[in-house]
């Protein structure tokens, strides 16, 4: 090694006293901050431990109330359908109800009605218009039917070419309709063929007639004989209202029963006069002492009818217009008044083609 050359080593020197302390001091705090450490750690997972079982409580919690709320969506749903069944019940008897409240209402008003109009017809037999009657028949003892007889007038269409032939008997009448074809001689060496029918009436087996009182219309009576000139002054004084009238629409005179049918166009006017019932009138200086009463209108409301056929009575059909009207009739009553072909004829009637004309037939029985 040369002069210049420089050289140097590490000595190891002992440590200190201090050094030692500090070492010791750092391993002391080393341990407390581990010792520190360590019981975070701890408490970190006993907090971690907590929080995980409450999680766990929550979470069964939340299926608790899961389940619940389904259960309970069930039960509303069923107790939401029953109240709806039982709305529908309730709505099921309100209409049931309400349809027996109608039903009762009804009749009530039937009931009502019934009572107004017995009240009426009440009213009207105790104000019937005051007539004269005489009673020339014969009385017996027997039930009380509540039923009358009346005697029929048909009216019967006549087609043209037609001829209703009377006979007097009914048995000659028969032996025409069974016989059927007539070869009924005219003038010369001409005939015509005519067919004989029996003639059948629709008449009237049963008639129910409902009467009720106008409540527009009133019956005068007690009037004197009556002309144009009295029966326009009489209207003229029931459409003034001094006289308790008032404008009239309608005004007909009955000649058999010898009363006026007057109709106001306000039903008021009409219950006002027939409330006074008894009417003083001046027409043509001359005072009358007249009376109002309800004026009843009748409707049927049952009607059997029966077909019957005329006795007496045949239709002759086919006669072609080829004569006078009178001429054709009388050959036609000279043929079948000649026993061979008829007998004795009470009454014949002849309808040319193209002419209407009808027969009346009256008394005939219906049974």
């Amino acid at each position: 090694m040369s002069d210049t050359d420089e050289d140097f080593s590490l000595v190891d020197q002992p440590p200190s006293q201090e050094h030692l302390e500090g070492i010791l001091a750092s391993i002391v705090d080393c341990k407390r901050k581990h010792k520190q450490s360590l019981e975070e750690q701890r408490q970190l997972t006993e907090t971690r431990d907590q929080h995980r079982q409450q999680a766990q409580q929550f979470r069964s919690r939340l299926d608790q109330l899961a389940l619940d709320l389904s259960k309970d969506r069930q039960s509303y749903s069923k107790q939401l359908e029953q109240e709806k069944e039982k709305v529908l019940k309730l709505n099921l008897q309100l209409n049931v109800l309400q349809t027996e409240l109608e039903q009762v209402q009804a009749a009530l008003k039937e009931e009502e009605d019934q009572q107004m109009y017995l009240e009426q017809q009440t009213d009207v037999s105790a104000v019937v218009p005051e007539r004269p009657v005489v009673f020339k028949g014969q009385t017996e003892i027997g039930g009380n039917k509540g039923a009358f007889e009346m005697d029929s007038h048909i009216v019967y269409p006549m087609e043209g070419g037609t001829a209703l032939v009377m006979f007097e008997e009914e048995g000659v009448a028969r032996k025409v309709v069974s016989n059927k074809i007539q070869q009924v001689g005219l003038e010369g060496d001409c005939w015509i063929s005519v067919e004989a029918r029996p003639v059948q009436l629709i008449l009237p087996r049963l008639v129910e007639i409902e009467s009720v009182v106008c409540p527009q219309r009133v019956l005068i009576s007690g009037l004197p004989n009556m002309d144009e000139t009295l029966q326009a002054l009489l209207e003229l004084h029931f459409s003034k209202r001094k006289n308790g009238g008032g404008e009239v629409e309608e005004c007909e005179y009955l000649p058999d029963a010898g009363t006026m049918v007057l109709k106001f166009l306000d039903k008021n006017v009409a219950q006002g006069l027939i409330k006074k019932e008894h009417l003083n009138v001046v027409l043509q200086q001359n005072k009358y002492r007249l009376r109002a009463t309800p004026f009843l209108s009748g409707s049927v409301t049952k009607l059997k009818t029966k077909v019957v056929v005329c006795p007496r009575t045949v239709l002759l059909t086919g006669i072609p217009s080829i004569m006078e009207q009178e001429t054709m009739q009388d050959l036609l009553e000279i043929h079948f008044q000649k026993s061979i072909n008829g007998g004795e004829i009470e009454e014949l009637v002849y309808n040319p083609l193209g002419q209407q004309t009808s027969a009346l037939f009256k008394g005939v029985n219906p049974e």
